[in-house]
C-alpha cells in the first residue's frame, strides 16, 4: 500500500480571480509562482517548502459551509484585528474564536469568494488576551459543540493540531 508522505497543495476555487489573488497576497503574504500553462483562471502560491495553494477561477462551484483548509500563522493576534476588521471572520459553521484544549487558538475566516479558511498558531504563540474579550471571541479553552451526540472516529485527551516533526 501506498503511504501518503504530505499534502502537496490544496485547490480552492474562487468567483474571482482577481480579488481572491489580492486577498491571499495581501493579507497572507503568499509569493505568486507559476501554473501550469492552463485554459483557465489559475494562480499558485507557494506556501512553504512542500505545500502550495492553488487558486482558480469557476463561475458555477460553490464553496462549502462547513468544509476548510487550515492555515498555521506566525501571528495569529494581528491576523485576528485584521480579519474583524475586514468583517471576514465567520463563526456561523464552528463557532467562536477560541483556544483549543491543546493551546493552539482557533479562528475561521471567509476568503473574497465565501471559501472557510482555519487560521490556527502554535500551542506556545504568544496570545493578545484583549481578543477574548471581544463579542466573536469565547474565553477558557473549548471545541466546538454540534449537540449532534454522535461521537463516532478516535477521540482523546492528547488530541492536537500540531504533532511536532512525526505523527504518533
Amino acid at each position: 500500500m501506498a503511504m501518503s508522505c504530505q499534502i502537496n497543495h490544496v485547490t480552492l476555487v474562487v468567483d474571482d480571480l482577481d480579488a481572491a489573488r489580492a486577498f491571499y497576497e495581501r493579507e497572507f503574504g503568499f509569493a505568486p509562482i507559476p501554473a501550469f500553462n492552463l485554459d483557465f483562471p489559475a494562480q499558485f502560491y507557494r506556501i512553504n517548502d512542500t505545500q502550495q495553494l492553488h487558486i482558480t477561477e469557476w463561475s458555477n462551484d460553490r464553496p462549502s459551509f462547513r468544509g476548510h483548509l487550515c492555515l498555521q500563522v506566525d501571528d495569529f493576534n494581528a491576523l485576528f484585528w485584521r480579519m474583524r476588521e475586514l468583517g471576514a471572520i465567520d463563526a456561523a459553521p464552528w463557532g467562536r474564536v477560541r483556544r483549543l484544549p491543546d493551546g493552539a487558538m482557533q479562528m475561521f475566516i471567509r476568503d473574497p469568494a465565501n471559501n472557510l479558511i482555519e487560521i490556527s498558531c502554535r500551542p506556545d504563540a504568544q496570545i493578545d488576551e484583549s481578543i477574548f474579550a471581544d463579542e466573536l471571541a469565547e474565553s477558557g479553552t473549548s471545541v466546538y459543540v454540534s449537540q449532534r451526540e454522535d461521537s463516532r472516529g478516535l477521540r482523546g485527551e492528547d488530541a492536537t493540531l500540531y504533532h511536532g516533526g512525526s505523527l504518533p
